[in-house]
């Protein structure tokens, strides 16, 4: 089976705020699940568009297909929570947005995070006990939730891919397709 095979018939959500997303890291997980043969789509707390950054400047708006309240993670295969100082703040404030990520922890399914985004993650308590990378102004965040942070380009923990920031995603990319194709993972489920 090629790359372009590994995710044929599997969906992926990828879950932004209305605004204060890093561009590069929603856009390129997107291209890399469509170069897998899976199915994208932007799950946010409102219908309408996102509007992304290039850092703290505006950059392109994106058409969300789903409002998190109508989805469910039964129909999907995996989740990504791109980064951006902005988006996982308001996200985690969200009720229905950490319930929807801690149902993808209970049901093992695999999760994707990339530079802030694991401040939702540590909102779902899903981190205790695991082994995760980030931008480093959050180890500390992630130490005091219970989990183990290293400084590398890209880790993988129980289906849990993470990485720092923009420049490691290719790493991110590549493992964060291998997780999905692979699936449900074994090990302890997280209960929601």
């Amino acid at each position: 089976m090629n790359v372009a095979d590994t995710l044929t018939g599997r969906r992926v959500a990828f879950v932004a705020a209305p605004e204060g997303t890093e561009q590069v890291e929603l856009t390129e997980p997107w291209k890399a699940v469509q170069a897998a043969g899976g199915k994208p789509e932007l799950i946010s707390t409102r219908a309408g568009r996102i509007q992304a950054f290039n850092h703290l400047d505006k950059a392109d708006t994106f058409p969300v297909d789903k409002v998190v309240t109508e989805a469910s993670v039964d129909d999907y295969d995996g989740l990504v929570l791109p980064g951006g100082v902005a988006n996982p703040d308001q996200l985690r404030t969200n009720p229905n947005v950490v319930r929807f990520v801690g149902d993808f922890f209970a049901k093992r399914k695999p999760v994707a995070v990339i530079c802030h985004g694991s401040w939702t993650l540590i909102e779902a308590d899903v981190v205790r006990g695991r082994r995760i990378t980030s931008w480093p102004s959050l180890q500390t965040d992630l130490r005091n939730a219970g989990a183990e942070w290293v400084d590398r380009e890209v880790v993988v923990d129980q289906g849990l891919v993470s990485s720092r920031k923009p420049a490691d995603l290719p790493a991110f990319c590549g493992k964060l397709v291998e997780e999905i194709s692979e699936g449900v993972h074994a090990g302890r489920a997280r209960s929601a």
